[in-house]
């Protein structure tokens, strides 16, 4: 069963204990910390209220359900729940097995004037399936039975899939018919194919599959007004396109129950490798080089210094990493280094040329190969990270992240200022903030920015809480000052919903409001997320 209150299952064969040297480490950059009280189970469900709906054989009113499905993985999520006040939670959950039962749920919430959140693998980080505060009765739409491959047309290479089926099931029913979907989010494990429609995901290897707007094909979404059936074609100038609409909405005009994605054969060959290039700016004149020569590689990351030395102190044993430290420093890598991961996806023919373009390139500007091990590990745990929260938490230490997409043109100065300006977010108070950055997805006319950060927990959670916001501020203003998009991953949500203007403007929300009041007059479709 998923963790109540965390990423995951309630196995702790994850959760990735901070070592000796990682604590020390954390202690000797930011302080020592103290790790906040835990509420129970029992003790968070004690403040779930009585739900406003009377029972019903169409939806679930148990307080345990209501709970588990109040809250995202965002880190005020993460505070909610594990100091036991969950707050506002939805009246009833619901567990559809097909469209017809989606239309009918929405039919009852319109005729009975209740709100509606879908929900997919409740991996939002941005306030996406919180319940708002309302007057009106709140329903949540749980999509994960609906997780089978309906449809499989391996011609047109389109796969049907019920929006509720997530990361693993997708690649396991797709991988026994000889095929892949290629979308690998961080939240993979746990999150759906339709929630990464409606937030416009973006995988880790979408230089060669695409984004999820690449991917998507066409569908079936239920609404308020009746359904919608989106037909797939290859391309089409018949005005605009309808599959734009639902993409990155979020819920706001309708629920999305069947996705046709695009699918492609299972590579031949696939492989991840890591070089070092002697500093940030060497390195961001290398990769840009290598993404707008349109190398076939299915990934690109590219680590700061901070977080290159961050990682290397945290890899693991110390011997192997000496060892490194020397060979880099032989070949003129040292102090300022940073690291460079990359995968080849495809034939063998394929992988072998653009490996061997791909270090062409590199070797022009200094990079230097680390052999196969670095990219095994980056592989082993590329769905790693959500579980070091769980770690981090333990030694009283908080973990959250900011992301953004921007222009090459700005891509230096953005990385180092939002950074920067989140590192010193909690300088009023004395604290120090770990911060590191990589760019995660590359293309040809710029890159996302993706920065991570650590700071220690307060004495409350509420002083966490705080902390957060501040922090999470300060990035959000960076961003916004650089001119990058508020979100080029997580969504808006909530969170992220009153900086939306200063990337679309006045008449683009009002573009987008008057959208959603067709669909949804009555405001009942996920209220309070994407519109300022």
């Amino acid at each position: 069963m998923k963790r109540w209150n965390g990423w995951g299952d309630d196995s702790n064969d994850l959760d990735y204990e901070l070592s000796r040297s990682a604590l020390g480490f954390l202690e000797g950059l930011i302080g020592k910390a103290a790790r906040l009280q835990d509420a129970s189970l029992e003790q968070a469900l004690a403040t779930v209220p009585e739900s406003r709906l009377p029972e019903n054989s169409l939806y679930s009113i148990d307080a345990e359900e209501r709970l588990r499905h109040a809250r995202g993985q965002s880190l005020p999520d993460w505070l909610a729940l594990r100091s036991g006040q969950p707050g506002v939670c939805p009246d009833a959950v619901a567990f559809p097995e097909c469209s017809d039962e989606v239309r009918a749920l929405l039919q009852h919430a319109q005729a009975h004037q209740i709100d509606v959140i879908p929900y997919g693998g409740g991996t939002s980080v941005v306030g996406h399936i919180n319940p708002e505060k309302s007057g009106r009765p709140v329903l949540t739409i749980d999509m994960t039975r609906m997780n089978k491959l309906m449809a499989l047309d391996r011609k047109s290479q389109i796969a049907t899939f019920g929006a509720g089926t997530i990361g693993p099931q997708v690649e396991s029913q797709l991988s026994a018919q000889g095929y892949t979907l290629g979308h690998y989010p961080q939240s993979w494990e746990l999150s759906t194919i339709g929630g990464w429609v409606a937030s416009r995901s973006s995988g880790q290897q979408s230089m060669r599959y695409g984004r999820i707007e690449q991917m998507f094909a066409g569908g079936r979404i239920e609404t308020l007004k009746g359904t919608l059936d989106i037909p797939t074609f290859p391309a089409t100038s018949a005005g605009p396109d309808l599959r734009e609409f639902f993409l990155g909405t979020e819920g706001r005009l309708g629920i999305i129950t069947e996705v046709k994605a695009r699918v492609t054969p299972l590579p031949e060959h696939e492989a991840f490798h890591v070089l070092f290039f002697p500093s940030w700016e060497i390195a961001l004149g290398a990769v840009r080089e290598i993404v707008q020569s349109k190398m076939q590689l299915s990934m690109m990351r590219l680590s700061n210094q901070m977080e290159t030395f961050t990682q290397l102190k945290l890899a693991g044993s110390a011997r192997v990493i000496a060892l490194l430290e020397w060979y880099l420093k032989k070949r003129g890598v040292a102090g300022d280094k940073v690291m460079f991961t990359f995968g080849v996806t495809g034939s063998k023919a394929q992988c072998t040329a653009a490996l061997r373009l791909t270090r062409q390139i590199a070797k022009r500007h200094g990079g230097v190969g680390a052999g196969p091990a670095l990219g095994k590990k980056w592989e082993h745990s590329r769905f790693r990270s959500p579980y070091l929260r769980h770690g981090l938490w333990d030694a009283g230490y908080a973990v959250d992240t900011m992301e953004t997409a921007i222009d090459w043109v700005r891509v230096a100065d953005a990385a180092e200022g939002i950074q920067s300006d989140i590192a010193n977010a909690l300088a009023d108070e004395g604290e120090k903030v770990h911060a590191f950055t990589h760019l995660s997805h590359m293309y040809g006319q710029g890159s996302s920015v993706y920065t991570t950060y650590i700071f220690r927990c307060g004495s409350s959670y509420e002083e966490t809480l705080a902390r957060w916001e501040k922090l999470k501020a300060a990035g959000a203003e960076a961003i916004v000052r650089f001119g990058g998009t508020i979100s080029h991953q997580h969504g808006v949500g909530k969170d992220h919903a009153k900086y939306l203007q200063a990337e679309k403007g006045e008449l683009g929300i009002e573009a987008i409001r008057s959208v959603v009041t067709l669909f949804d007059p009555e405001q009942q479709m996920n209220p309070g997320k994407l519109l300022p």
